[in-house]
């Protein structure tokens, strides 16, 4: 490192602190440390203004689906920028991109969503939801359903909306929220079941018995003032959490029988991620409004949207008014032509069925066989290219750390210094790769995890994995 790149790099801290506010962060902790300055990416890989090279565990934010550096794509957004950089759908207008691309994810997603809202980010798709669920049930003579349920540990965005609709708590108190009209119920986190007060409760009855809570929580507000449910099909940003197999059968089961919209969240779960399109191929899920963004344009554009299904799309396209919603750039052409190219390429490349077939199974045995032993590690859990290791105190009793994310924060601080990136949720190590990723590649990603797992454990004063 020569002392040119160092002063660039505490030339650019100077100005981060001065000038940009960080989402998610400790402003004043962030502009002491100063920020990591990342300058380039190829591959899997990233490269800081240091020149250190950090293999990128978590894709992004669970997004760069086929990793940095794709030429297709890039030339994608350069021919749209060319021929339309720009226009708007608001005065009877469209375009081709946004055109094609709405008929290809008809295409692609569960049956019967087969019409398309475009936003720029989850949020806004979520937040877009909401809104058409109430406009939903107005046009159906029952305004009084208005009450919108989702889960504990849940994440659905940072507007006032999302984040009402979220389950994480820490999101609330700066805001004021969560909005009046958004209720709570409780999550399918099995390992987390003892300490919750559970008992030894196994998987497939904890799954039956979380659902039963929703329809609790439904009778007790009365069916006919909930709108709606709103669940991710694995939690993302509460920890990676996976359903047992008897939770969403039961669950839909619950929404049929009162008639309470299901809004399923593909944010993260979308495109490959689980080894089928979506989420909801892998879960059997049949939503009525599915939300989608991050993975739709491998995070090379701003681009998400809402698919919906028959009985919601058919109201709202025959209401025979106008429908006062939409943002500037909605479906803008640019990020849709990356989108489609995006597509073509997971589906030329079968992406999907590699991650299902074949580097998902591989990553989620080398992570099992790695950390089978290991003193902190209490679960290895995952799908797809999604996984999720537990640290906890005490491995027989599932009991977690007095101190919630102290230790994951060491660990994640670690990561960072052996050139990973991985995300540390409470004290759940979580792992999201680009779905590119080579088994060599893998390989290098255990490995240095096991590295920073075994340096997390000398710090608490445990042995480290053989």
């Amino acid at each position: 490192m020569t002392p040119t790149v160092h002063n660039q790099t505490r030339h650019w801290q100077a100005l981060d602190a001065a000038h940009h506010i960080h989402p998610f962060s400790d402003t004043a902790a962030l502009n002491k440390e100063g920020v990591r300055v990342i300058t380039s990416a190829d591959g899997v890989y990233l490269t800081d203004s240091e020149g250190k090279r950090l293999l990128d565990g978590m894709a992004g934010l669970w997004c760069v689906q086929l990793g940095y550096g794709n030429e297709e794509l890039a030339e994608a957004g350069a021919k749209a920028l060319r021929e339309l950089p720009y226009y708007n759908h608001f005065f009877k207008t469209s375009n081709p991109y946004t055109i094609d691309l709405a008929a290809k994810l008809a295409q692609l997603l569960p049956d019967g969503l087969d019409r398309v809202l475009f936003a720029n980010s989850g949020s806004e798709a979520n937040d877009t939801a909401l809104k058409l669920i109430r406009y939903y049930w107005n046009l159906q003579g029952r305004p009084q359903k208005k009450i919108h349920l989702s889960r504990e540990l849940s994440y659905h965005g940072v507007t006032m909306a999302a984040a009402s609709l979220s389950g994480l708590t820490p999101m609330h108190p700066q805001w004021d929220l969560p909005l009046a009209g958004f209720e709570k119920v409780p999550t399918c986190y099995w390992y987390g079941a003892k300490a919750a007060g559970y008992g030894d409760i196994g998987p497939a009855e904890f799954g039956e018995l979380i659902a039963a809570k929703l329809e609790e929580k439904i009778l007790e507000l009365g069916a006919d003032n909930v709108a709606s449910f709103s669940a991710e099909p694995i939690h993302g940003a509460g920890g990676l959490i996976f359903p047992p197999e008897t939770y969403w059968p039961a669950i839909q089961k619950v929404c049929r029988k009162h008639d309470v919209l299901l809004h399923v969240d593909e944010v993260i779960t979308g495109f490959g991620r689980t080894g089928n399109w979506f989420g909801s191929h892998t879960y059997g899920i049949a939503p009525d409004l599915m939300t989608m963004a991050k993975g739709l344009s491998s995070g090379y554009q701003p681009i998400s949207a809402v698919a919906l299904g028959e009985r919601v799309g058919n109201a709202i396209a025959t209401a025979n008014e106008e429908m006062v919603h939409g943002y500037t750039y909605s479906g803008h052409p640019v990020a849709c032509a990356v989108a489609l190219k995006n597509l073509e390429i997971m589906e030329r490349e079968g992406i999907p069925a590699r991650v299902g077939n074949d580097i998902g199974p591989y990553l989620q045995t080398a992570l099992r066989t790695a950390f089978a032993d290991h003193p902190l590690v209490g679960e290895v859990r995952g799908v797809g290219l999604l996984a999720a290791i537990e640290l906890v105190d005490d491995k027989a009793e599932r009991r977690f750390f007095p101190e919630i994310g102290t230790v994951g924060g060491i660990c994640r601080n670690h990561c960072f210094e052996q050139g990973l990136v991985m995300r540390a949720i409470r004290d759940t190590m979580v792992c999201s790769p680009p779905l590119t990723i080579t088994k060599p590649e893998v390989d290098e990603l255990v490995r240095l995890a096991k590295i920073c797992f075994d340096l997390t454990a000398e710090d608490l004063g445990r042995a480290k994995c053989s």
